[in-house]
């Protein structure tokens, strides 16, 4: 296990969002986690990245205790995220984008760009100059070039048009065959979780209510709309 999340608790302002949240990941297992608008999904990764800390509760990486340290410490660990808003700099460059966050390590521009082939062609353009698709494909990229063993995605194909969803999809895909990464992949469009994550946990009020194949979910459509609300 590289990532284990143990009855976290956590809160905006007085709201309480997660309600002892536990949910583990293996080293190379891609996650989905799937459930209906405010279950607690985003607040789930932005706890494990340090944004917004648990009260109580443990978060351990390959071991070692994150609850509580700053989101830059837990980067350098080999946590990336990739935001639900994307987290472009407009007033950088796309390369400038890319050069701040690289680490040494397998993934290169080179890799990224055997990837997403388009980005290359921007590299001049500043943040705020690229379509939204092109901004997600930055922001991935970005989070590869961290080089992390735990990627987090949250929403990657959020308002994108159906034809960028299956050229990403297609990225996932690859990702997935990567092998060595870690992935925890929130996502609203279902057929795209279930098809890239051999495991899929769904939440509700901050909680956990499935854990499982995703292919038994596959499988059972009307138990699907029961926990998520939608049939896809």
């Amino acid at each position: 296990m590289i990532l284990d999340v143990r009855g976290i608790d956590t809160y905006y302002g007085l709201g309480h969002i997660l309600n002892g949240l536990s949910l583990h990941v293996g080293e190379g297992e891609v996650v989905a986690l799937l459930g209906r608008n405010g279950a607690g999904k985003t607040t789930t990764l932005r706890s494990i990245t340090g944004l917004t800390p648990p009260r109580r509760g443990a978060i351990t990486y390959k071991g070692g205790s994150i609850a509580g340290l700053p989101p830059h410490r837990i980067s350098k660990l080999g946590i990336a995220l990739v935001p639900e808003t994307r987290g472009v700099f407009s007033y950088l460059t796309a390369r400038e984008n890319l050069e701040i966050a690289a680490r040494p390590g397998h993934w290169t521009q080179a890799r990224v760009f055997e990837l997403f082939p388009n980005l290359k062609e921007r590299l001049g353009n500043m943040g705020n100059q690229l379509s939204g698709g092109e901004q997600q494909m930055l922001s991935i990229a970005r989070a590869l070039l961290t080089n992390p063993s735990v990627l987090l995605m949250d929403e990657p194909t959020e308002g994108l048009a159906p034809v960028i969803v299956e050229a990403l999809t297609a990225v996932l895909l690859r990702l997935r065959g990567e092998g060595a990464l870690s992935i925890v992949l929130v996502e609203q469009n279902s057929r795209v979780a279930l098809a890239f994550s051999a495991r899929t946990v769904v939440m509700d009020k901050g909680r956990v209510v499935y854990d499982g194949e995703s292919a038994a979910l596959s499988a059972d459509p009307e138990r699907l709309a029961g926990l998520i609300g939608v049939a896809e």
